[in-house]
């Protein structure tokens, strides 16, 4: 009997998030018939993206042992520098490239002071936050950057700028297929690869990973890059869905990751979670957030 409850409270604990979230969407569907129309599912995936495609970026983070707070300032950023260059005449695709890059370049920003720094990883990114912030405000002025695609003159370079955001395909909007391609990509990552076992190995224990010949400060460079690139992905996805980039953009998006990798039932020690419990938090707050279409 003893092991039988323990059984169960294993399995609740493991799967508890897939739980929460069919109860969720099962008492909704019964109570509101706006909520399970197609429309609505396809909506509630749509509101999914931005939070997902961060929180994917934030469970590698968390998995090495560390947090990234920098996430909502570095997608403002990304963006203003992606909408500063089109409206200044530079190709729309080149500039998403370069936004892409800079993401990249201030997660490895973070990820530099968090090893070579040596600052806890809250303080770090606490900093780079507000510098981010800072630097996106410096850019606009303090205001927002609008009429992006009017000013796009090439039309192939426009349709790729709003196909980011606002595109569909088989009437599945695109930053739900990319949602789900992120997915695959990270369950890859975490489950199928040597450096997906090194991320869990730095979490669960940094000193004992690095005597059998992990490089630590490699791995956590590399998840804060990862953490960065998502943002920034997050960020172009934004503006072309707005047609807009402001510098205020993102802002609170760092909590609303945390909540969904804690949801997920990854540890925020590290070295402990699933991908699967990640995209089941985020659901879980797109659900509770959801407005029906």
């Amino acid at each position: 009997m003893e092991n039988n409850k323990k059984s169960l409270g294993a399995f609740l604990s493991e799967y508890a998030a897939y739980i929460a979230l069919v109860v969720l969407a099962v008492v909704l569907c019964a109570v509101s018939p706006e909520f399970r129309t197609a429309g609505n599912f396809l909506n509630l995936l749509r509101q999914a993206t931005f939070n997902g495609l961060i929180a994917f970026g934030m469970t590698c983070v968390i998995l090495s042992d560390g947090i990234d707070l920098s996430v909502g300032s570095t997608l403002a950023l990304s963006a203003v520098i992606c909408a500063k260059l089109i409206m200044e005449g530079c190709p729309a695709i080149l500039a998403m490239i370069i936004a892409l890059i800079s993401g990249v370049i201030l997660g490895v920003v973070s990820g530099l002071l968090v090893t070579k720094g040596r600052l806890q990883p809250f303080i770090a990114t606490l900093i780079t936050m507000t510098a981010y912030r800072g630097l996106a405000l410096i850019l606009t002025d303090g205001k927002p950057i609008s009429n992006i695609a009017k000013s796009i003159g090439d039309r192939g370079n426009q349709f790729a700028f709003k196909l980011i955001g606002k595109g569909n395909f088989c009437n599945i909007p695109i930053p739900a297929i990319l949602l789900i391609f992120a997915l695959v990509v990270f369950f890859f990552i975490l489950n199928k690869t040597t450096f997906g076992r090194k991320i869990y190995a730095t979490g669960s224990n940094a000193k004992c990973a690095k005597l059998v010949g992990v490089n630590i400060t490699l791995t956590k460079i590399i998840v804060y890059a990862i953490s960065g690139f998502m943002a920034a992905l997050t960020g172009l996805i934004l503006i072309s869905r707005l047609d807009s980039a402001q510098p205020t953009l993102g802002e609170g998006y760092e909590l609303d990751a945390i909540a969904a990798v804690a949801l997920g039932g990854t540890s925020m020690s590290g070295g402990r979670g699933k991908i699967t419990g990640t995209i089941a938090g985020v659901l879980i707050i797109a659900v509770l957030n959801n407005e029906p279409a």
